[in-house]
């Protein structure tokens, strides 16, 4: 069976696909692989479904059938770490979540090196992407970022799966050399997969002479080995479908990582710095992947943290925002010393015309003609109504009158 590592240990350079299905095949019984994924590793230097040459830059090829096995599950209370909470919450801020530079590099990356290996599968970009998202939020779970190099730092371990928290029960196939746990394993990586998966599919994606689930590039390569294995064709929504339902076994999360395809393939992402963090899911519930980083040094991307998988996050989200709020909001701790100044309205004038029309109507009320008329305006209003002023006859309706207008 080998020698078991320690938490966090890493090899400096996985052994070659063959010689580690034969490792797992010790392992593990032989149904949790499925036939199909054992078939195509033991054929993984024939020429498989490639075109031309065929070969992917560690010389592997893609699997001539479609692997079966899941490369990761769901817990029951949730479809994947990346997402938690309200999916709608979590689409409506893909823009400006934004996708490390390191990851978009990886995700297109993968296309083009998978499109010219297997010219008839047709992988977008976006759906790996899409898949990175929803499993890792592009390797920044719980406080991981990706260095420049691409690695998750630290290292990405999911919880034992042990049937605890909602996780399904895999028995360790790995002996702890990708996970660190020598009883249960752990999905890992910014892409999540299954050790035991991660066996059939896991590529050197970028030459560094290692097969790293924790490095963007490999996990990103090796997901798309994952889905363009078989003959789906993933131009189309259906082969999408299929190919998104063997990676996880879930309709959900099918419906939700093709939402965030669809955003993708729409324009809605924005490319971000590596260290600038992203949307950070509640840790330490259920499902959540747990934190640590992994032991041993890498020669070609440099050293990673010590320490082995935890059984979760280390720290959790802080109590509120610590930056300042609006440049312009008021202090409401502050007493404003001086009141806005109110600007005056500049004087009405104070001289009316003195010819007012000359038809009028006779019944109109006189209270509303009252706040424009001077004393002149209201005699001449009052003689138009046909009272005459005449000082002789005490006219009281001519005063009534004028009194009413100018009152």
């Amino acid at each position: 069976m080998g020698t078991a590592t320690t938490p966090g240990q890493r090899p400096a350079q996985l052994p070659a696909r063959l010689s580690r299905l034969q490792k797992v095949a010790t392992l593990v019984p032989l149904a949790v692989l499925s036939t199909a994924a054992s078939i195509a590793v033991a054929g993984a230097g024939s020429a498989g479904n490639a075109a031309a040459d065929g070969t992917l830059p560690d010389g592997s090829t893609v699997p001539a059938q479609a692997i079966e096995a899941p490369a990761s599950v769901s817990t029951r209370a949730q479809l994947a770490p990346g997402v938690t909470g309200d999916p709608d919450d979590a689409l409506s801020s893909a823009a400006v979540n934004g996708i490390p530079s390191a990851a978009l590099i990886a995700y297109q990356r993968a296309e083009t090196v998978i499109n010219a290996a297997d010219t008839s599968c047709h992988l977008p970009w976006q759906l790996v992407a899409a898949i990175g998202r929803v499993e890792s939020d592009h390797g920044r779970i719980n406080g991981s970022l990706l260095d420049d190099s691409g690695v998750a730092t630290p290292a990405i371990y999911g919880l034992p799966l042990d049937g605890s928290n909602g996780t399904s029960v895999v028995a360790d196939t790995d002996d702890g050399l990708l996970d660190g746990d020598t009883a249960f394993d752990r999905a890992v990586g910014p892409m999540q997969f299954i050790p035991s998966t991660w066996s059939v599919v896991g590529v050197d994606a970028d030459g560094d002479s290692q097969r790293d689930p924790q490095d963007v590039d490999d996990a990103a390569l090796a997901t798309a080995v994952y889905l363009c294995s078989g003959d789906d064709d993933l131009a189309t929504d259906a082969g999408r479908r299929s190919s998104v339902y063997r990676y996880n076994h879930s309709q959900e999360y099918v419906d939700l990582v093709l939402a965030f395809y669809a955003a993708y393939v729409s324009g809605v992402y924005t490319e971000v710095p590596n260290d600038a963090g992203g949307w950070q899911p509640p840790v330490g519930g259920p499902g959540s992947g747990g934190g640590g980083g992994g032991g041993g040094a890498n020669p070609t991307k440099g050293p990673r943290p010590s320490g082995g998988p935890s059984s979760g996050p280390t720290s959790g989200p802080t109590d509120g925002p610590t930056g300042a709020g609006p440049t312009g909001a008021p202090d409401p701790t502050e007493d404003p010393t001086q009141l806005p100044t109110q600007e005056t309205t500049s004087a009405l004038p104070t001289i009316l015309p003195t010819v007012l029309p000359t038809i009028l109507p006779t019944d109109l009320p006189t209270t509303l003609l009252t706040p424009i008329l001077s004393l002149a305006d209201a005699v001449v209003q009052c003689t138009l109504q046909g009272l005459v002023d005449n000082p002789l006859n005490n006219n009281d309706a001519f005063d009534r009158c004028v009194d009413n207008l100018t009152s």
